[in-house]
């Protein structure tokens, strides 16, 4: 694994660092020039709020924590996805580059000893999972590894309670800020209560030091619901949502194929809409992490 200097100089220093993921800023994420747009907030919304970004990526055949500003051009065109499942084969067979996903960055984040990541939202179980067995090796990755996780909830096409049942079956503490109902991606509820509500940062740095105090060794995950200017009106995406899993389905498309295009048949049937709204959370969430790593870093903020 390949740490960036500026990374490791933080981290050697007890700085703060926010781990990010790649997948959003690739062209299997965001289209283009979105995902360059995406990156440039995201890094500014780290460094602005006090944090050092550390980018996750797969490059000439080495797992990277930090991937170097001259480096950002091959995740714009990159569309080999990996996943934590890939992450060996990734390494062994030398690609020659690979865009992480929430599990990927999170183990990449552990092992670098970073404790906070930012991310669009986070996997979950898909509707037809009775059936296909799709669940996202994300969960796994969120009980694994000891990380807290600022996302703004799960994709809204995901079965949202019975990820939510998952990651309580796992033991992980979910946190929504703010707001009394667990945010879907691109729209602010989901319908379906918090597990547990908290309403300042300090709150998420107190929960995240008593977790390690009691033994706790996975993760933690943060809800922020985006910006109400921002977001795409509930009943317009789940319009949307409806008609691309269906169109989905009667393609034949499963497993990680499903994700990108959904958000895509999303983004066209909203007319761009989910392309804004998820440039804010992406921002905004950035920013969260930042000030959360922030405040874990001051001396007995993660004791």
């Amino acid at each position: 694994m390949r740490i960036s200097p500026a990374v490791r100089a933080a981290l050697d220093r007890g700085r703060p660092v926010v781990a990010l993921e790649t997948t959003i800023f690739s062209g299997l994420g965001l289209p283009d020039p979105a995902g360059r747009e995406a990156l440039a907030r995201c890094l500014a919304a780290v460094a602005d709020n006090g944090a050092v970004p550390a980018l996750t990526a797969v490059l000439d055949g080495e797992a990277v924590v930090g991937v170097e500003p001259d480096e950002h051009e091959r995740l714009f065109a990159c569309t080999a996805k990996v996943a934590v499942r890939d992450l060996p084969v990734a390494v062994a067979q030398g690609w020659d580059a690979g865009v992480t996903t929430v599990s990927a960055s999170l183990q990449l984040a552990a092992l670098a000893g970073i404790g906070v990541f930012a991310t669009g939202g986070i996997g979950g179980v898909h509707r037809d999972a009775s059936v296909t067995g799709d669940v996202s090796a994300d969960l796994v990755a969120l009980r694994r590894f000891e990380v807290v996780t600022v996302c703004a909830g799960a994709k809204a096409f995901l079965d949202i309670p019975r990820t939510l049942e998952h990651l309580e079956t796992w033991s992980v503490p979910v946190l929504v800020l703010g707001a009394d109902d667990f945010p879907a991606f691109t729209t602010r509820s989901s319908g379906v209560p918090a597990p547990r509500r908290v309403d300042t940062l300090d709150e998420v740095a107190a929960v995240t030091a008593a977790a390690r105090d009691l033994g706790y060794r996975g993760g933690i995950v943060l809800a922020v619901p985006v910006g109400e200017a921002d977001e795409v009106p509930k009943a317009v995406l789940d319009a949307a949502i409806e008609r691309a899993v269906r169109a989905a389905a009667d393609a034949g498309i499963s497993g990680p194929a499903v994700t990108p295009y959904v958000l895509d048949a999303i983004a066209a049937a909203t007319d761009g809409r989910s392309v804004p709204a998820n440039l804010a959370l992406a921002e905004q969430n950035a920013a969260v992490a930042a000030r959360l790593a922030v405040l874990l870093a001051r001396p007995g903020g993660d004791d």
